[in-house]
């Protein structure tokens, strides 16, 4: 519930309008909105800063449609991860201004562009990597936090990651992709000094176990500013990191999807 809907609600309380009782039932009301088998979060973004994000594989397009219509009538952005070329064409046409990205398999849509905070960069190990890692540059675009990606630099190339490094000294994040033995989050690790997010993919022959080898060689990393989010996790590297690097802003400056609604 955002502070107006909470002020309105508080003061007819206060004035006998409404009951104590039905001051505190329209918390739970407002809490959800359901329809169908759907139940849409839709008081995230005052609880953790941005709006829910929606899990498109295996949604039918008459629902993400309908979810899209309630997120342009409250105004804020959407992001749906793990969409096919169907869903995101009939999106398209209900929304032209929707961002469909192929290779990432996200579509995401807002409507006022906020100027770009932060910066996090996203690093792959592998061309085989990318949609992965454009699956979390995507992520940190709709989150407006400045994105940039490196791609191809893993260790059996090591001096391509050399000549990437000065693009990782400023980042408040980073985010590096690997598929094989995932040895590349340690490596970059070593160099700087931010958090490391490291999403293993399932890229790689038999004994990588589709992502499960390059994910135990990272929880084993001994680099101390690495973290593991699961295989394939592209989102959740990108929102972890976004949040990192908007949370490293000055407190005078919005850190959330607030900035949205004061700049509407």
């Amino acid at each position: 519930m955002d502070d107006r809907t909470l002020r309105e609600k508080a003061a007819l309380w206060l004035n006998g309008t409404i009951t104590r009782e039905e001051f505190l039932s329209s918390f739970r009301e407002m809490s959800f909105q359901a329809w169908g088998d759907v139940a849409l979060d839709v008081d995230r973004a005052d609880r953790c800063g941005f709006p829910e994000v929606v899990f498109g594989e295996g949604k039918p397009v008459e629902v993400l449609c309908e979810i899209l219509s309630q997120f342009r009538q409250r105004q804020e952005p959407l992001l749906i991860t793990r969409i096919d070329d169907s869903a995101a064409m009939e999106l398209n046409q209900r929304e032209p201004l929707g961002i469909y990205n192929k290779t990432a398999r996200t579509w995401r849509w807002s409507r006022i562009d906020l100027e770009a905070e932060g910066k996090v960069v996203v690093v792959s190990a592998g061309t085989t990597d990318r949609p992965i890692a454009e699956e979390a540059v995507e992520t940190l675009h709709w989150m407006s936090v400045d994105v940039e990606l490196i791609q191809d630099v893993g260790v059996a190339g090591p001096q391509r990651l050399l000549n990437a490094l000065p693009k990782l000294t400023d980042a408040q994040a980073i985010v590096v992709v690997a598929g094989m033995e995932g040895a590349l989050p340690s490596v970059v690790g070593g160099y700087v000094g931010c958090p490391v997010i490291a999403v293993p993919t399932s890229v790689g022959y038999g004994a990588a176990f589709e992502g499960v080898a390059a994910l135990l060689g990272m929880l084993n990393s001994c680099a101390a500013n690495v973290t593991v989010v699961n295989i394939d996790a592209g989102f959740k590297a990108g929102y972890v990191a976004g949040l990192i690097a908007r949370n490293s802003l000055p407190r005078s400056l919005p850190t959330s999807i607030e900035a949205c609604q004061r700049s509407s």
